[in-house]
């Protein structure tokens, strides 16, 4: 008896400011993504508030006949544009602090441990609430995913992904790609990390 979570990554988004949509390639990935994840019974789909989320996971409601759920534990850890007048260079700076010390808390948003624990509570939550061999689509971002496994896992077990995941776990995660996590009697098991064979 288990819940199978699919952490996908949103697409492609434009390059600028605040919260943006993601662009006509990115559209593509969704399309994949949403034509991967019919090969699965998907029982739910949550998407984070940010447009670039919601976007990607409306391809995947139209294709599994679902609804999507936003639920704001998805949202990424900071977004550029939520600190009036911060450069980008200066949101650079912040995040990558942040990385490096899961601890700091931000001038706005949240730290990466807080981040990471947001998304283990919904997770928990959700396989709680949902039917045994439920299958859950998350559409998120690619940090909040990572902050979620760095605390989750044992170091070992994420250098089985890749030997130095935790020093480079910000270029880790590719845009559409899918996370596979099976959890069963409260413990998780990362069944495929960052696949994106479906986008090829």
């Amino acid at each position: 008896m288990s819940t199978t979570f699919f952490l996908v990554r949103h697409a492609i988004k434009e390059k600028a400011i605040g919260d943006v949509p993601i662009t006509p390639k990115g559209v593509i990935q969704a399309q994949s993504t949403a034509k991967r994840l019919c090969n699965w019974p998907i029982t739910a789909i949550l998407s984070s508030p940010l447009r670039r989320a919601k976007e990607t996971a409306e391809y995947m409601a139209l294709e599994t006949k679902s609804t999507v759920h936003v639920d704001s534990r998805l949202r990424e850890r900071a977004n550029w544009g939520d600190l009036p007048g911060q450069t980008f260079d200066e949101f650079v700076a912040m995040w990558e602090r942040c990385t490096c010390e899961p601890e700091y808390i931000p001038p706005v948003g949240d730290s990466a441990k807080q981040a990471g624990e947001r998304l283990s509570s919904l997770l928990t939550e959700l396989a709680q609430k949902h039917p045994v061999d439920g299958h859950i689509a998350i559409v998120t971002h690619g940090g909040l995913i990572t902050d979620f496994l760095v605390q989750t896992f044992r170091e070992e077990q994420l250098k089985v992904w890749h030997p130095h995941f935790v020093a480079v776990q910000s270029e880790l995660i590719p845009e559409c790609s899918i996370t596979t996590l099976i959890y069963e009697s409260g413990e998780y098991r990362i069944e495929d990390f960052a696949s994106v064979e479906h986008l090829s």
